[in-house]
């Protein structure tokens, strides 16, 4: 069973789609683990991914953080920080 996920704002436009359902390899043990295996595909993947401290993640829509366990995770959301004013 993969897992959902979902990509917004420029992350989305450099990658080419707003989300997709992935199988980490097993050695992927966290959001990083599976971040930086989603980077290595090249391509837009590379652009949009390959910059942590330029991206936030949700779990299962709750903020987390690139050090979360994936074990039992259905969705991953990959944002841009979002700022407000």
């Amino acid at each position: 069973m993969g897992i959902e996920l979902l990509y917004f704002a420029w992350v989305r436009e450099a990658i080419g789609k707003d989300g997709e359902t992935a199988e980490p390899p097993a050695d992927a043990q966290t959001v990083g683990d599976l971040v930086a295996w989603l980077a290595a595909k090249g391509d837009g993947y590379g652009e949009a991914l390959g910059t942590r401290d330029k991206l936030r993640v949700a779990v299962d829509q709750v903020f987390a953080g690139f050090d979360t366990p994936l074990d039992g995770v259905r969705e991953i959301a990959i944002f841009p920080p979002v700022t407000g004013g």
